[in-house]
């Protein structure tokens, strides 16, 4: 038995939407984090342990 579909593609009306919330604060934390770190390295004194 053999049985055969109908496909029908057709654009939608409205255009697609992709929404995209890209949430950068991760990098804004490893920047600041990798500039504190350099700054407690090149000035140790200003840093006491």
């Amino acid at each position: 038995m053999c049985l055969a579909g109908c496909v029908q593609i057709q654009a939608p009306d409205k255009p697609i939407e992709i929404n995209l919330n890209v949430n950068i604060r991760q990098e804004v934390v490893l920047s600041l984090k990798k500039d504190a770190q350099d700054l407690v390295t090149q000035n140790p004194e200003l840093f006491p342990q």
